[in-house]
């Protein structure tokens, strides 16, 4: 009886509601459509799709750094589930007389910044990306802070300012500095350099990165959802709560190429801290006023360092537009922007940082192939905190605690085992890619070069990469 009671209440509320069509058509019955449309998300995961055919990222990529992260050991069985007909695939040259197991070497730190006042000497090639606390939780930055200075790596702050839990393990920061200036901002929004000296007075804070544009949203500034904000975050940031806040789409002070190297140099002399940038480029031809302007006022105006995001690079909200269809991907963007450094002498200059959807071993071999100096990943350190891509981070129900601000799914990201899995995986990358180094016959990482790696073509046929990307002309300076 009280089934009978529940289903013609539900069938009147159907049939009198205007919102839903389906439900006004078909009461009662209607409601399916939306229950299993929810569950079609979790079926597919978990029950039908191959290993290699989810996005953003796939089961293969994802239990990958599962098992990095956990410290197993990570080798497969039986044969590859890798489709190696897809366009674009890298394989790797292997060598016929590989260097032993003592005779390899592995990568040694790079100077970053050696014109500033203290430069900075990065350890590792492999490192956090920018996630700032406020898109990801407190428990999130202890865990990525805590594992990062266990493994020897840099964490990028994101945009969001540095928060205690950031500075509390000791690790390398980077700080970035996004088109809101959190952190560094005065009532108006502007830069204040008495809080940009301030930050720059930790010393663990290594460097800052002047973020123009990201590969999930460019031309587009950042966004946090207001049931985001807490009462700390809104301090740390500077911003009002119970609202959502809006970065600009650049920065204000910022209207060309020589008023970006003004900024450079502004920051670079209130801090003495190795200064770069962080962009999404659409074209080759858009950047090359940028270096022209470079050689116009002397290399000593240039940026520190360049990291390059691809148009594929994820965050925790964006406009599906942008994400899906604005922005050059990694795979053309970095050897692109690699070549044009080396064109304008400026390769030495300016350290080159690669990030977007670079997860596993083959990803980051692949990129310090193609022209990085380092590589950066965000989400392959969410993967090792637990992400279980549920694509929640924009809603503040994150299951795993990574992206959320609510005390009931915080309480499973337990910080004192996930800053080892953190550590794990980094640890595991760089490994690996050394053993991929080493199979292709040089000593270590560093030296890998493009012609290492072959890309499959439409026709099925590989070609070397410095076949499709040869040595570029060099342009004198003016």
């Amino acid at each position: 009886m009280v089934a009978i009671l529940a289903a013609a209440t539900l069938f009147i509320i159907d049939r009198i509601q205007t919102r839903d069509a389906i439900r006004r058509n078909y009461p009662v019955l209607g409601r399916f459509r939306h229950l299993f449309t929810s569950l079609g998300e979790f079926f597919r995961q978990y029950f039908f799709a191959m290993d290699r055919e989810e996005l953003p990222f796939n089961r293969a990529q994802r239990d990958w750094v599962t098992r990095a992260a956990s410290g197993k050991g990570n080798t497969i069985a039986f044969g590859s589930t890798r489709n190696l007909d897809v366009v674009g695939t890298p394989i790797f040259v292997n060598s016929a007389f590989p260097p032993l197991d003592e005779e390899a070497a592995p990568a040694g730190p790079l100077v970053i910044g050696p014109g500033a006042r203290n430069p900075f000497e990065a350890p590792s090639f492999f490192n956090i990306s920018g996630m700032s606390f406020g898109a990801i939780s407190k428990p999130a930055v202890l865990a990525l802070a805590q594992g990062a200075k266990e493994a020897g790596i840099w964490m990028n702050t994101g945009e969001g300012g540095v928060s205690p839990y950031h500075l509390k393990s000791g690790c390398d920061l980077v700080y970035q500095i996004g088109t809101a200036k959190y952190g560094v901002r005065d009532v108006a929004g502007h830069l204040d350099d008495g809080k940009l000296a301030a930050i720059a007075a930790h010393d663990n804070i290594r460097m800052f990165e002047i973020k123009l544009s990201q590969g999930a949203k460019p031309g587009k500034g950042g966004i946090l959802p207001a049931a985001k904000i807490t009462p700390e975050i809104a301090e740390i940031r500077g911003i009002p709560l119970n609202e959502t806040s809006y970065s600009p789409n650049r920065h204000t002070e910022v209207h060309n190429w020589d008023d970006l190297l003004d900024f450079i140099g502004h920051v670079r002399e209130v801090t003495g801290k190795p200064v770069g940038v962080k962009m999404c480029i659409g074209s080759v031809d858009g950047v090359r006023e940028f270096f022209s302007t470079i050689n116009a006022r002397g290399a000593d105006s240039a940026p520190d360092f360049i990291t390059i995001d691809g148009g594929e690079g994820g965050t925790g909200a964006s406009p599906m537009p942008l994400m899906d269809l604005v922005g050059m991907p990694i795979r053309e963007a970095l050897p692109r922007m690699s070549d044009m450094l080396k064109e304008y002498g400026l390769r030495d200059r300016i350290r080159l940082i690669a990030s977007a959807k670079l997860v596993n071993p083959g990803d980051v071999a692949w990129a310090l192939a193609a022209g990085a100096d380092f590589v950066t990943s965000a989400r392959g350190f969410m993967f090792a905190l637990g992400c279980i891509q549920a694509l929640k981070c924009n809603k503040n129900t994150c299951p795993t605690g990574i992206t959320t601000h609510d005390p009931r799914f915080q309480k499973g990201l337990v910080v004192e085992d996930k800053f080892r899995k953190v550590a794990n995986y980094a640890t595991s990358v760089v490994k690996e890619v050394e053993v991929i180094a080493h199979s292709v016959g040089v000593d270590g990482p560093r030296q890998l070069g493009r012609g290492h790696v072959r890309l499959v073509q439409p026709n099925g046929r590989s070609l070397r990469m410095n076949a499709l990307y040869p040595e570029p002309e060099r342009i004198s300076p003016a």
